[in-house]
């Protein structure tokens, strides 16, 4: 998050791609945000701003499943 000139904290747009998240088909796949929005069998979520903003208002709310997207972690 970053705030602007008017001092409004505003989000950056959000990016999920469900083939880099550990929790890919366990029950907490299925109650995630990207399932909420994209359906049994999600892949990847784009969301803009002000779309973030509005999800995280709602999940904060808790009128929809919040995000529980884990990066896998990469082997070096």
């Amino acid at each position: 998050m970053h705030k602007t000139e008017r001092g409004i904290v505003s989000s950056v747009e959000l990016s999920i791609s469900c083939s880099d998240c550990v929790r890919r088909y366990t029950p907490d796949c299925e109650d995630c945000l990207v399932t909420f929005v994209l359906g049994d069998e999600p892949e990847e979520l784009t969301l803009s701003p002000q779309l973030s903003d509005a999800a995280r208002l709602l999940t904060s709310q808790g009128m929809i499943p919040r995000l529980k997207y884990r990066r896998v972690a990469s082997e070096h």
